[in-house]
């Protein structure tokens, strides 16, 4: 499998666990002490651990870290507009639109040079 896609796939199953670690205590959690949640974060956030490490040392066999960190931040925008959406029940906004422009001007400039 190529590396830039083993990196692309890790870094999404990553973000969604980042997503749900980060957000999903929102509307899970929200009744409950902030330090349960917080717990609770913690243990997801590990499982997203367990994918970010591993696909950010494939991809660094290609790739510098700032194109890592461009890759991820698109990846991490392609999780959050879904989730925000039909989990969280958030209204659809246009500036996500904006955000997504930006990030692909991003990307381009990262990649140019390979």
């Amino acid at each position: 499998m190529p590396t830039l896609l083993q990196t692309v796939a890790l870094l999404a199953i990553s973000n969604i666990f980042m997503t749900f670690a980060w957000y999903g205590h929102l509307k899970e959690l929200k009744e409950k002490p902030w330090l349960l949640a917080a717990l609770i974060s913690w243990s997801v956030a590990l499982l997203e651990y367990l994918f970010q490490v591993p696909a950010n040392r494939i991809g660094h066999t290609c790739y510098a870290v700032g194109q890592l960190k461009i890759l991820q931040e698109v990846i991490t925008l392609s999780v959050f507009v879904p989730f925000s959406i039909l989990y969280l029940k958030e209204p659809l906004r246009l500036d996500y639109l904006w955000a997504a422009l930006c990030l692909c001007a991003a990307v381009y400039f990262v990649f140019r040079s390979n």
